[in-house]
This record gives structure tokens, sequence and C-alpha cells, in this order.
């Protein structure tokens, strides 16, 4: 294999008290009696850094291996912009009982405190049990002063949007929209990479260690956005055998792909790693430059340096669908000549 290639992580699993018992079966990993609750795909977020599985790089975590290699690795704009740090983290979620009613801060305010990276994030629902739902978001209006209200006498569920789901369902939470993963749901979450949670409201219950886990009442009401929308659901076209575009943000990029042949992937374009996550059927994953390839199987992820963007998914099985995740520097140097255009223009 050559130096430069798709990465393969080692299991970075995380026992939380809302876990289940899907995640290792959906990983091919022996069963536990563990509540496994997320598992951390790619990541070089400091306290859970993932570890190479494969190549010359195997045993070497994640953070060291993108700072040896980070423009070939990241992309030139991303390792620019973000200081030769990977700016996404990407997880598998099993939720066996609901999470807490949380919010994530934005850039500035994930700075200001604690020196991090805010947190806009994604979902993908890979699966649901009947009647599964989600909070995203509020369905009215309320005051902070009413939201403490609420929080105090734990009713804060009842202005929350309540959506039902099923697979393939997409939501986007940008930082300060308030959100809760709950029972009976399994996803793929792609988000900014920082660990900033804040806990509004966990149903009293304790955590692993038996002692009330911490709430962030105060620094929840500086990150939340009270703004009531139409629509939390992301609405996209679905099509086999191409590139579905699901979200487009100033943070990242997701496309879904279900195959059912050789399908080619050129992102050299974007100048940007891509992270991809096998969500159904094993398939392979062959770089055209070097002929190096990879077996990606159902519920792992590879990290695809940006040099060697151009490649080939094959499905091993008949069918696959994969999650690709990237940052879309194509869209923004066009959208740069643009502003530059007409501020010449104009003058």
């Amino acid at each position: 294999m050559s130096d430069l290639y798709p990465l393969l992580f080692e299991p970075n699993l995380h026992s939380v008290v809302w876990g289940g018992s899907r995640l290792r079966p959906f990983k091919g990993l022996e069963a536990s009696g563990e509540p496994v609750g997320e598992s951390w795909e790619v990541s070089a977020v400091p306290s859970s850094a993932s570890v190479v599985s494969n190549g010359s790089w195997a045993g070497r975590d994640l953070i060291s291996v993108v700072g040896e290699r980070p423009v070939e690795i990241l992309g030139e704009r991303v390792a620019k912009q973000y200081s030769n740090r990977l700016p996404l983290l990407v997880k598998f979620i099993d939720a066996e009982k609901d999470l807490s009613i949380q919010v994530h801060p934005d850039d500035e305010m994930a700075q200001r405190e604690h020196g991090k990276m805010g947190k806009s994030e994604m979902w993908y629902i890979i699966d649901a049990r009947p009647g599964s739902f989600l909070y995203a978001g509020f369905k009215e209006r309320i005051t902070p002063y009413e939201y403490r209200k609420r929080v105090e006498d734990g009713t804060v569920t009842e202005v929350l949007a309540r959506h039902e789901v099923k697979p393939g369902d997409v939501f986007y939470l940008p930082a300060g929209r308030v959100h809760a993963i709950c029972g009976g749901i399994l996803l793929a979450e792609v988000q900014q990479s920082s660990d900033v949670t804040y806990r509004i409201f966990d149903y009293n219950r304790p955590g692993m260690d038996g002692k009330p886990r911490e709430l962030h009442t105060d620094l929840a009401a500086q990150a939340l956005d009270f703004k009531v929308e139409d629509e939390y659901r992301t609405q996209y076209v679905s099509q086999n055998n191409r590139a579905n575009p699901v979200i487009d943000s100033p943070f990242f990029n997701v496309r879904v792909i279900e195959m059912e042949g050789a399908f080619h992937r050129n992102l050299i374009k974007y100048d940007s790693f891509i992270i991809s996550m096998c969500i159904k059927g094993d398939c392979k994953i062959r770089v055209r430059s070097t002929g190096d390839e990879i077996v990606l199987k159902e519920g792992w992820s590879t990290l695809i340096p940006a040099a060697i963007a151009d490649y080939d998914v094959i499905p091993l099985h008949g069918k696959s669908r994969v999650l690709d995740a990237f940052i879309n520097n194509k869209d923004l140097s066009l959208g740069r000549m643009i502003t530059r255009f007409l501020h010449v223009t104009t003058k």
C-alpha cells in the first residue's frame, strides 16, 4: 500500500447510560453487556482520538498522522483554515433510551468559554423502531425566563418540536438549536470536531457512576436560539446510483449514495478529505491513482486523503449505501470569485 491511502480505524466505542446493544452487531463485533451508545468513527478530538488500523500508519493516532501530512490529508484550504486539524467528527449512535435535552454553542461562544470549536451537526436515521421520535427545535416561541421555569419544573419537552422518524430521515442541527435523540433510534452523525455539550434536562436520572449528571442551565441559556422554524426535517431527493446532496452547510457537506454497481467518485475538485461511512452493505474502495484497495465493511468508516480523492466504490454483495462528509471548497472558491467580480464591476 502507498504512503497515502484510505485510513481505517480501530473500534472506538463509548458506554453511556442511554446506550443500547445494536452498535457491536452493526459493526460485526462480539456482543457485550455494556450499554454502548456511540461509536466515534473518525475522531481527532484529543479526549478520544481514532487509531489507524491499516497500512504504514497502523497503531498511530489520527491527530499525529494528520499533523505529519496536513495538506495532503486535509486539503490545502482545510489545513490552512483549521490550523492543520481535522474539523469534523463522525459517529454512529444507538439510543436505547432518551438522550438528555441539550444544545451546543457556536464557534464564538465555544472559543470564548472553552477555547474549542463550536458544534453544528446533522443526523441521518439508519433505523428506528415503530413510533420512535426525536426532538429538534422549539414548536412555539418562549422567553428565556419561561425556559428556566420549564427546566426547573421538568416541563421543557412540552414546548419542543417532536418528530417521528423513519430510516433515511435527515435533520440538520445548527449550533443553538435545542435537540435530543430519543429511544429506539440508530443513526449516523456528522458534526464539527467538538465535544462541547450543554445539558438542559436529563429526566432526573443518574449517570453510569450512579450520581446525577451535570446540567448546564446558564450556559445553555446563552447558547439557545429560541427562533421557531416552519420545518426542521431536511428534505432531499434520493436516487440510486448517484451522489444525493443532503446537507450543504458552512461547516460540512454530506452526500448519500446507494449503488448497485461500481461507482466513480472524483472529489479532488473540493480540495478536502472525504469521510465515507458505510451505512449498508460491505464495499471495496479502489484509489485510481495508486490502485490501493480497502474493504469498507457495513458499520465502519474511512478517511480518504484529499490528495487521492479520486476512487471507485464497488459493492461486494449486490448493493451498498455510503454517507460521504467533506468540506466543499469548490463552491467556496466560486463564491469568492463572484464576490470579487461584483466588487470590481461596481466600483
